[in-house]
């Protein structure tokens, strides 16, 4: 295990990059978004999925565009009580790069378990390109949008 430091002995608080990058709280902080997905849509909860996403956050999906956190969980609850009923979704990130101190996009591989199955069918297969921003001391969705994978 790697020592730690106390923000008291540092004089620099908790939380807070130190020198020019991101502080390991905001990397894990940000790289916990697909987990949070993976749990909101685990138990169908459409409003779970909604938090995620800021107060005029966009969710852009292959013929779908929602703005706004209230649309996005209402057509998640649409969707968890139609194509989306008895799915479970997966998603682990290959990339993030902080673009400002409270801005980051992260750039996951994932998808959609269809209902009955055990694993991702290769056609199911997206990426994913995550906006995080920080507001209130919380890292959400500014925006998300999915694409099919390339091919394998």
């Amino acid at each position: 295990m790697a020592a730690s430091t106390s923000s008291k002995a540092t004089g620099k608080a908790a939380g807070k990059a130190t020198g020019s990058g991101p502080s390991a709280a905001d990397q894990a902080a940000v790289a916990g978004l697909p987990q949070r997905m993976i749990e909101a849509w685990a138990e169908h909860d459409a409003d779970g999925f909604g938090a995620l996403f800021t107060e005029d956050g966009t969710l852009t999906l292959p013929g779908v565009h929602q703005a706004g956190r209230e649309a996005i969980a209402g057509f998640m609850r649409a969707a968890f009580a139609g194509p989306f009923k008895g799915t479970r979704v997966t998603g682990k990130p290959l990339s993030m790069r902080f673009l400002a101190p409270d801005v980051c996009v992260l750039i996951t591989e994932g998808g959609v378990i269809a209902a009955g199955r055990t694993e991702l069918a290769d056609e199911a297969a997206i990426r994913a390109t995550w906006l995080a921003v920080r507001q209130d001391g919380e890292w959400r969705l500014a925006g998300y949008q999915n694409c099919p994978r390339d091919p394998r």
